[in-house]
């Protein structure tokens, strides 16, 4: 097993090598410097706290609420770094696809193999 886990660990920092990791690295460290940003992060939160309180007390958001964070969701959206950040982790999540494809491939393979690697 601790074969595996080598080989696991290895794959990791091959990744962490991809451009596009690297991309949402940057793009991650971007968004700290962006305070429209966390503003607007900061007021998604908090709505979310309201909601959930709501919920929790057993009554149904407000449409003041609901609307509120319909608003809020929308301002975060239309934000130039959310979606840089949005596309940066798409790309690297389509990365990660791929190579678990192709992990299953190879568990596939190997349960039809009669060979047994220690």
């Amino acid at each position: 097993m601790s074969r595996v886990m080598e080989m696991a660990k290895d794959l990791g920092k091959a990744l962490a090598q991809t451009e596009e990791y690297q991309t949402l690295k940057r793009t991650v460290s971007g968004t700290a410097d962006d305070p429209e940003l966390a503003e607007r992060r900061t007021e998604l939160e908090g709505l979310e706290g309201q909601i959930e309180a709501a919920l929790r007390a057993g009554n149904e958001p407000t449409e003041e609420l609901k609307t509120g964070y319909e608003a809020a969701v929308g301002r975060l959206q239309t934000s130039a770094t959310y979606q840089r950040l949005v596309s940066a982790q798409t790309n690297f999540d389509k990365v990660l696809l791929k190579v678990n494809n192709t992990i299953q491939e190879g568990i596939t393979e190997g349960a039809e193999s009669r060979i047994i690697i220690p």
